[in-house]
């Protein structure tokens, strides 16, 4: 693609980044056929292609971002399917997040829209607001159609996703260390994830047993906080900055007490930003061989065991586990079959997806924000889960979980919660109807 910076615009570290980008992209568009977007709406505009021809225009003439970059940059869902796809390597990724700087800064949105970004920045990092917003939007939730009458579709989606009901405190809470069972082999961290440990508390309890058993110490430190994923996405870059610095001090600190061997992720979403501190932090001084050291150390927890030696799972089923891959461990960390090797391994029978490379819809908080689009992705794959008709669903991802288990009335679970059934660990709670299915086949 041709550009005409001038070198005066050249010499902005964040343009000159765009420009390598932009002359990447040969305007083939097979970007088009696995963009989510664009699949569903079918306009250019909501394409790869399409917004990077939008962004063009806009960092050459210097315009503040106008009505409609802003609407479909909002449309687009950071799952980076197009980046599987390009046979160019553009890098939509970091692109996609100069756009939103520019449109948080200068661009122009709705009091409603303003209000609803805010809200979720300033409440889901942060547990213990979010715990309390939960019991809020409970007491609200039966009054959401009043929300839709009214034209507030964001607050009429964000209750329609709200847990209908609060689940059990986690059984490893706030922040400590799980001492391995026999001898121990590793030292890992673990990432606990904002909103999942407030909403799915059980994905990080199943995760700090299973690595308990295999020999692994699991710390958690106290003061852990968000990755700064959510900030990122909104265009925030600087609240993105702060939450990714706070966290490489928090890691640095837990060093001094002993080698870690791994950072371990068990939301997805996290683990693609997290491994991505590198290009985040590129602007602070000094820091980049220790950001690099850290961040090598990254692993999603599916990484994380399949190069641990599991011992034979205790449990075997016969159990029909369709594996939805999210699209930030598919695109965002090229992670493609380990979740699927690991349940395979562990006695369940494992089934594919149809459209696997398009979005369930969830992306961090697209459901809130563009509730009809995120809608429309959503029944598309309950259409597809039906088809092969699975026992269960497992994906590795928060976001992921909610949004499917709104849409679909097959149990959607963690990965990491059927292994650890699999591996000695108590039935996960939704799935407590197959639990005399798995005994009677043991007897057997």
């Amino acid at each position: 693609m041709k550009t005409e910076f001038t070198k005066r615009q050249l010499r902005n570290a964040d343009t000159q980044l765009a420009n390598d980008i932009f002359r990447r992209c040969v305007h083939c568009g097979l970007c088009t056929a696995t963009c989510s977007s664009y699949v569903v709406l079918g306009d250019e505009r909501d394409s790869p292609r399409g917004r990077i021809y939008m962004i063009k225009e806009m960092l050459e003439t210097g315009a503040a971002p106008d009505q409609t970059l802003t609407k479909h940059m909002d449309r687009c869902l950071s799952c980076f399917s197009c980046m599987t796809t390009c046979p160019s390597g553009v890098d939509y990724m970091h692109l996609s997040d100069l756009a939103r700087q520019e449109i948080e800064e200068k661009g122009h949105r709705s009091l409603r829209v303003r209000m609803m970004r805010s809200l979720l920045s300033e409440t889901l990092p942060y547990p213990k607001k979010l715990a309390v917003s939960l019991w809020l939007g409970k007491l609200a939730r039966p009054f959401r159609s009043l929300f839709k009458a009214i034209g507030f579709k964001e607050m009429h989606a964000m209750l329609e996703l709200m847990p209908k009901k609060m689940k059990r405190s986690a059984e490893f809470a706030g922040g400590g260390t799980a001492r391995p069972l026999g001898q121990q082999h590793k030292r890992v961290l673990l990432m606990t994830g904002c909103a999942q440990k407030v909403i799915r508390p059980s994905i990080n309890d199943a995760s700090i047993r299973l690595m308990a058993r295999q020999g692994i110490e699991v710390v958690i430190p106290k003061n852990i906080g968000c990755c700064g994923a959510l900030d990122q996405h909104m265009g925030r870059e600087k609240a993105a900055v702060q939450h990714a610095l706070r966290n490489l001090k928090i890691w640095q600190a837990e060093e001094e007490h002993g080698p870690i061997d791994g950072i371990i992720m068990n939301t997805s979403g996290c683990g693609t930003t997290v491994k991505d501190y590198g290009h985040l932090l590129s602007k602070q001084k000094g820091i980049a061989e220790e950001v690099e050291r850290l961040t090598e150390k990254v692993f999603d927890i599916s990484e994380f065991l399949m190069n641990s030696d599991l011992r034979t799972a205790e449990q075997w089923t016969d159990l029909k586990v369709a594996v939805h891959m999210p699209c930030s461990m598919m695109h965002g960390q090229k992670i493609t079959h380990q979740p699927a090797d690991l349940l395979q391994n562990a006695g369940f029978t494992v089934m594919t997806l149809d459209e696997a490379h398009i979005c369930c819809g969830s992306a961090g908080t697209y459901n809130i924000l563009q509730p009809e689009i995120a809608t429309s992705l959503g029944e598309r794959k309950a259409e597809h889960i039906n088809r092969v008709k699975p026992d269960i669903v497992a994906t590795g991802n928060l976001g992921c979980l909610t949004q499917m288990s709104h849409y679909s009335s097959t149990p959607i679970v963690h990965f990491i919660e059927l292994l650890d059934w699999a591996y000695g660990g108590p039935c996960p709670e939704s799935l407590e109807h197959f639990q005399n299915r798995v005994d009677k086949l043991a007897k057997d």
